[in-house]
């Protein structure tokens, strides 16, 4: 037979409320201030209580078991209003009560029984519900309220509140299955009966104590827990005041990845830069009669360390009607965009937003809160033959250059979320993903990083083909948001080819000639970044940044200084913020250039967030080739592009084809040998080769006169880079020279090489 549980009443909470309260009592002369009123304010309590079971025995028949599953949960609330009176030992209180509770139990059982007259087990189940629940409320209930001062400065507060009515139901259900004579189930409910729902006493602890500079301002909580129960009180309570008081200010920001889902912000976890942060102010009126009073919230610089002299800035100001005895919320929304920063670039570690209260123009009362704003997720997405360990010390880099909520998020780091694939190491001559598969995997990461920070938008430091593949994301997959902001503020690339490579133009061929293509090799390719360049147009509004590098002599047919792979021209296609220094490709990851480069176009304050940008950044370029004297940028560039772009995949018999080797070769080299390549060389008037190898490779270059012409050695700067050059700049006859590869890894190396010449 399936029996009813009722629910009980809330016996456990009275158990916990057995303190006695202290009577109402007046400041003792020790403590007291200069005020001798009433106290108002508001005072919260709540019960909340949680407790459950589980177990599974073994039926009676041996041959099956019964589990059975019982909760309680229980949730009690009274919002007290607080008012003084002109008698200063007794305040009037009313309370909105608030009180839900649900207990359930389940039942299942499972046999296994022969039926008469069957030959084979049958399989019998049975379950069992019981559900009963309370729910009751009480709105302007007349409560007590009291406070006790003690000599020493210690104080107590207590609230006895009434018993209000509510309602009780419960409901029962029953299901079988398998049984040797079949049986229905049931269902029953019980309906609606009234029920009475005890008073509560508490009192906090009695050890909190009186601020000696606000003796007639209280303020605080104090919690118990026992047996699965907390009950929680917390008061803000004032003497002569006036009627009108800030009761509470808070922060809150959406919950990623959904949008209005607002949530509060803890003080220590903060937000982050570029999120919208919800401000709501709850304005209390303690008077007899409605009030209309004036919010003002406010930028405050009072205790910073620099700034503290400066003025305070009005960010938002509201107008509020609060009726006697009740609150009301007053709510903006404020955009945190540049707040992790000072506009001097200087890191921002707190932000500090208070709300005034004026009753007639006079300013009566005022809460002050921090909040830290962190700065946007920083996404680092490494370039060909790389991998997220190029960025291993950027997060010790970001920590130093303003604290360690500066989270660095180098793609490939925690693979589960994202990981591309260029081809791990120099050298590596495998499959990889296209660009386009890569920026699949960006786009995971993002996510992941916006999900881990609750960031709704996060800056890109891009390497070398990173660059494309993140222009990818953002034109084909980057998501908008309801605030208007690209979810990608800047993108800083650093030595983006960003108009393709000529030298994946000479290692990319015998590849393909040999049935190898190596996808991300042959997308640098400079006609196939053309057709990309082509497609891929929209900005979405991020602000686009690029460093060029030019410590490099002319290296395949790149006939400009360069930084071993990428001429200037291609680094700064049509991006107009843009800058060139002496650095090479793979040291434009390094600490220097982070300094130099990136963290200026990161360190955004509020002022340079609502001008677009950091103040002062503009295009430039300091040389596009050795020599230059850097006037004239637009013609500077137009000549190199024109330089660059015009051999690209020239065929005209008056002068070399510029995307195809005279000669290349796939050379595999064992642990510890060296192997000697014969190299045709044709009349010309220069003569280079360029190689893709590990640097544990040396190279060494004889002319048909058996003197070394040139020479790129493991453990110099020169064999750090991706593509390394030999080039003997001087007129050359036909003949055979030769090439000496000298492996000192322990493993087997592969060698992509092609030789060009008759550069000018």
């Amino acid at each position: 037979m399936t029996v009813l549980r009722t629910l009980p009443t809330l016996a456990i909470g009275l158990m916990l409320s057995s303190a006695t309260l202290p009577v109402a009592a007046g400041m003792p002369a020790a403590a007291a201030g200069k005020c001798a009123g009433g106290w108002a304010g508001s005072v919260r309590y709540s019960r909340t209580y949680a407790n459950s079971s589980s177990k599974t025995v073994q039926r009676v028949s041996g041959t099956g078991t019964e589990t059975s599953n019982w909760s309680m949960n229980s949730n009690y609330t009274a919002q007290v209003s607080v008012r003084a009176t002109p008698d200063p030992d007794i305040s009037l209180a009313r309370a909105n009560i608030s009180m839900s509770s649900v207990s359930k139990e389940t039942k299942s059982s499972n046999d296994r029984r022969i039926c008469p007259h069957e030959k084979t087990m049958r399989a019998m189940s049975g379950s069992f519900v019981d559900q009963s629940q309370v729910r009751a409320s009480g709105n302007g209930e007349e409560a007590d309220v009291s406070v006790g001062l003690d000599s020493d400065g210690t104080y107590r507060v207590g609230i006895s509140l009434p018993s209000v009515q509510g309602i009780s139901s419960g409901s029962s259900s029953s299901s079988y299955s398998g049984q040797c004579t079949a049986r229905e189930g049931k269902s029953l409910s019980v309906p609606d009966t009234p029920t009475t729902i005890d008073g509560v006493r508490f009192s906090s602890s009695g050890t909190d104590r009186v601020s000696p500079s606000a003796p007639d301002q209280l303020s605080g909580s104090h919690s118990v827990s026992l047996l699965g129960a907390t009950e929680t009180l917390s008061w803000n309570l004032r003497r002569c005041g006036g009627a009108l008081r800030l009761v509470d200010l808070k922060f809150e920001d959406m919950k990623f990845p959904t949008w209005n889902a607002w949530k509060e912000i803890t003080e220590q976890v903060g937000t982050i830069d570029g999120n919208l942060v919800r401000v709501t102010a709850t304005v209390a009126n303690d008077g007899p009669e409605e009030k209309a009073a004036t919010v003002k919230f406010k930028e405050t610089y009072k205790g910073d360390k620099w700034d503290g002299a400066k003025p305070d800035g009005l960010i938002e100001e509201s107008s509020v009607s609060v009726p006697a005895g009740e609150e009301r919320e007053v709510t903006f929304t404020w955009d945190s965009s540049g707040y992790a920063w000072y506009d001097d670039g200087r890191p921002r570690l707190v932000q500090r937003i208070r709300a005034e209260i004026e009753d007639k123009g006079k300013k009566v009362d005022e809460k002050t809160r921090n909040l830290k704003v962190a700065p946007k997720p920083l996404l680092l997405v490494h370039g060909l033959w790389s991998n997220w360990k190029a960025w291993e010390t950027w997060q010790n880099i970001l920590t130093t250059s303003h604290s360690y909520d500066w989270k660095a998020f180098p793609v490939g780091e925690q693979p589960q979320h994202g990981k591309m694939n260029t081809g791990e190491e120099m050298g590596n001559l495998g499959p990889t993903y296209s660009i386009d598969q890569n920026a699949e995997q960006l786009k995971n990461y993002v996510n992941y990083a916006q999900k881990d920070r609750n960031a709704w938008h996060v800056d890109i430091v891009a390497h070398s083909m990173g660059g494309l593949i993140s222009r990818r994301y953002i034109h084909a997959s980057m998501p908008s948001y309801e605030d208007g902001k690209p979810q990608v503020a800047h993108l800083v690339m650093l030595g983006t080819p960003n108009m393709g490579s000529r030298c994946a133009d000479l290692l990319s061929a015998p590849l393909e000639f040999d049935g190898r293509s190596m996808e991300a090799l042959r997308e640098l390719r400079p006609s196939v970044v053309e057709k990309f360049n082509a497609v891929h147009t929209a900005r979405k509004g991020v602000k686009f940044s690029v460093l060029a590098g030019n410590p490099m002599t002319p290296v395949c047919y790149m006939l400009t200084m360069n930084d071993s792979v990428v001429a200037p021209a291609s680094a700064i296609w049509t991006i107009e913020d843009n800058e060139t220094q002496p650095v090479f490709h793979t040291d434009m990851i390094s600490t220097p250039v982070f300094s130099s480069f990136v963290l200026p176009r990161l360190r955004v304050g509020p002022a340079g967030e609502k001008t677009g940008g950091k103040p002062g950044v503009r295009g430039k370029l300091s040389a596009l080739m050795q020599g230059a004297g850097g006037g004239g940028y637009a013609l500077d560039l137009a000549f190199a592009c024109l330089e660059l772009l015009g051999k690209a995949g020239q065929t005209d018999p008056a002068g070399p084809d510029f995307s195809k080797p005279d000669f290349s070769k796939i050379v595999k080299v064992e642990p510890g040998k060296a192997v000697e390549v014969s190299i045709p060389v044709k009349d010309g008037r220069n003569f280079g080769l360029t190689f893709a190898a590990a640097s544990s490779v040396s190279v060494t270059l004889v002319d048909d006169k058996g003197a070394v012409v040139g020479t790129n050695l493991t453990g110099k700067p020169e064999a750090s880079q991706m593509f390394r050059s030999i080039l003997v700049d001087r007129p050359v006859a036909k003949g055979a020279w030769k090439l000496r590869l000298q492996n000192a890894d322990q493993v087997e190396r592969e060698v992509i090489l092609s030789t060009w010449s008759n550069a000018s």
